[in-house]
């Protein structure tokens, strides 16, 4: 859809983003669940109600173009990186639109106004001019150059030699709650963090099958990361159309790789959950993480990973997450009333935090703290869902009749954050939030703040990891903790229609809540230095520094489908999404 706004003129997707990771418009090359999925019910539905139906192969095709992975924000985000446009080589581009506040709180949808120093303000036309280059000096190639990076020289390093050396974690580990592994960072950032192939390593047993949950599939890329590519390999997914058939048809040279589809009845709804069910000759393992099977999740990122011990007899899913101490919290798509209202979504959330909580004096001055990749359509104003019900969920403590009102702080990248990453701008691929969803709820960016993460050397690693929490006033304990696969949508946790009286979800979820009573504890204390991880119990690895960092007049939200073209980002090139 082409549209003009005060903004500017692009070519836009339809959706309204209430999605969690962006749906791409119709006939859109995507190999990812991105596409509305239809539902029904599954052996694995006391995991994730997601229900497999098997799928034979289709007959070979042309192999499938890793840029059709993911949602139109990661095409846009690939291409960019295969064919970048320079900062020094877009003048027509720097300064073509206005900047628009809205109202008075200096929020811009437009071009970044962050910029530092000479740059701010200006287009390429107003920079001082280059003096012409002497015609004796020889002139380096520029296809090879590459600007400067801040984050040092490992940068543009792939991976460091010892980056796929596997590690156990540690046996006495009270949380069992991991960030992954980030390339480019000091050392010591990740030691104790996860690779893919950490988690498959023979290290934890010798590997027999597994089964995959996820929204977005790179097949060729997974099945690398395994130890052997021969053990047979399960993928439940929500992929429908023309996207299932190049799903399937990513795994034509994989005989052992087989498919299960999940389906939904709502519209707009995406197969998101993301779990690995591991199954070895000594016992049984699961992993709820929030990465998706694709390369790009899994180097220069923020992720999580919550990973079960052995269980050496297979059990309902449920009881494994209880008997250690954390309780699942999911949604399943659908309209649910009277006591099914409280299985799925924030609802679920909401029981699980007044039977298994207490209240705490002074309750009213801990924040709630959410922190996302990705945003969906929430209304005019907060009363119509945020504070309305989502935020009676999130500031529920045991069962007490008073709701206080405490401080909500949402942390969402800014595109200062973005362009200033170890990607640059093609890191806010994974953050689609679009235009036209952020111009109808304006009144959101009040709760912003920065992504910031020093204590865990992340923060120029874009979060795609998703997280709630109650904090204290002082930010030294935790009343609770979630890590999920759930932005922050309705699409996602769920919103109440008639009168309150049914709950509609729309999305396949998966998270752990990690509850203080479960491990002999009030609260959780808050690890300051995670890292390196080490053996001895030190507190709650939260994976972003505490207190959260407002956003300022000049911070902006990322939004992925407009131009950012005032200042280059890391690699030296601006963005100009397709």
């Amino acid at each position: 859809m082409s549209q003009d706004s005060q903004h500017g003129k692009w070519t836009i997707s339809s959706s309204d983003d209430d999605d969690d990771e962006a749906l791409p418009p119709s006939g859109t090359a995507t190999s990812g669940s991105r596409q509305p999925a239809e539902s029904s019910h599954s052996s694995y539905r006391s995991a994730t109600p997601s229900p497999p139906v098997e799928v034979k192969p289709e007959p070979a095709k042309p192999p499938v173009s890793s840029l059709a992975v993911g949602s139109e924000a990661r095409q846009s985000a690939a291409k960019s990186q295969l064919n970048p446009v320079k900062y020094e080589t877009s003048p027509s581009l720097a300064g073509k639109r206005k900047k628009v506040a809205s109202d008075s709180t200096g929020w811009a949808l437009s071009d970044s106004d962050e910029d530092d120093g000479e740059v701010k303000g200006k287009s390429l036309s107003d920079l001082p001019k280059k003096e012409p280059p002497n015609p004796k000096t020889k002139k380096p190639k520029v296809e090879s150059e590459r600007p400067p990076s801040p984050h040092g020289r490992l940068y543009y390093i792939d991976e460091p030699d010892d980056f796929f050396e596997s590690c156990l974690p540690p046996l006495n580990d009270t949380y069992r709650f991991y960030l992954n592994k980030v390339t480019g960072l000091e050392k010591k950032y990740n030691n104790g963090a996860l690779h893919i192939r950490d988690i498959l390593s023979p290290l934890f047993g010798t590997l027999k099958e597994s089964v995959q949950f996820n929204y977005c599939f790179d097949i060729a890329w997974m099945v690398k990361q395994y130890p052997s590519e021969d053990r047979p390999v399960l993928i439940v997914h929500g992929d429908k159309r023309e996207a299932k058939a190049r799903l399937i048809q990513q795994a034509q040279p994989f005989p052992h790789v087989r498919f299960c589809q999940a389906k939904l009845d709502i519209a707009f709804g995406t197969h998101h959950t993301k779990m690995m069910l591991l199954w070895y000759e000594e016992g049984f393992r699961v992993i709820i993480l929030t990465s998706n099977l694709i390369r790009a999740d899994w180097y220069q990122k923020t992720q999580g990973y919550v990973y079960s011990l052995f269980i050496v007899v297979v059990v309902v899913y449920l009881s494994v997450i209880k008997d250690m101490g954390r309780l699942p919290i999911g949604s399943t798509p659908g309209r649910y009333v009277g006591s099914d209202m409280e299985r799925w979504g924030h609802l679920r959330l909401r029981k699980l935090l007044y039977e298994h909580t207490n209240p705490i004096p002074g309750e009213e001055r801990w924040p709630v703290i959410g922190q996302f990749s990705s945003i969906g359509s929430m209304g005019l104003d907060k009363s119509k869902w945020l504070a309305g019900e989502f935020q009676r969920t999130l500031t529920t403590l045991g069962k007490y009749s008073l709701r206080p009102d405490p401080p909500v702080h949402l942390l969402y990248p800014s595109v200062e954050d973005v362009r200033t990453s170890l990607e640059g701008y093609p890191a806010g691929g994974s953050l689609p939030y679009s235009i036209q969803t952020a111009q109808k709820q304006l009144w959101l960016h009040s709760y912003f703040h920065r992504w910031k993460a020093e204590a865990t050397g992340r923060s120029h690693a874009m979060p795609h990891i998703k997280t709630y929490m109650r904090a204290s006033q002082d930010y030294s304990q935790l009343a609770w903790f979630l890590v999920t696969s759930a932005n922050l949508s309705k699409a996602a946790w769920g919103a109440l229609e008639k009168n309150n009286t049914q709950m509609m979800v729309r999305s396949y979820e998966l998270g752990v809540l990690y509850l203080p009573s479960a491990f002999g504890m009030k609260t959780f204390s808050v690890d300051k230095n995670p890292f390196p991880v080490s053996a001895s119990f030190s507190g709650f690895p939260v994976p972003f520094d505490l207190p959260p960092t407002s956003y300022t007049t000049k911070d902006q939200p990322w939004i992925w489908n407009i131009p950012y073209s005032q200042a280059p980002d890391t690699h030296g090139n601006i963005w100009v999404p397709s």
